[in-house]
């Protein structure tokens, strides 16, 4: 009888973690609309915005002209600025599909579920 019912624990958990795996991995696919294939930079950004926009273009343009292929998406993640710094970063977004802008806690929402926390 106990045997039977370890058992029937040990699946249960087992079936749960699993369910949670393949959670995780179409909520990263569906929802945070990265490639997969490469890496995805993430850069921290609060009250930048005499610089954020020249940083961004001269990144983009060295990813998309020069011999950088590996960095896929450029993930802006705003530290709930006070000027226009994520205004500028998604009109940016808007001709560039590379640029993602979001909030930190989105951010950190994402890493703790690559991270399996």
């Amino acid at each position: 009888m106990w045997e039977f019912f370890i058992n029937t624990v040990i699946w249960t958990f087992a079936f749960y973690g699993l369910f949670e795996f393949v959670k995780n991995i179409f909520y990263l696919c569906t929802y945070t609309k990265c490639k997969s294939d490469g890496i995805n930079l993430i850069v921290t950004v609060k009250n930048q915005e005499d610089k954020i926009e020249g940083f961004l273009r001269s990144l983009t343009f060295k990813i998309l002209y020069g011999k950088e292929d590996t960095i896929k998406n450029i993930i802006v993640a705003d530290l709930k600025s006070d000027d226009k710094t994520k205004e500028i970063v998604q009109k940016l977004s808007i001709d560039n599909e590379m640029l993602k802008v979001i909030s930190w806690k989105e951010c950190k929402d994402i890493i703790d579920l690559i991270d399996g926390e």
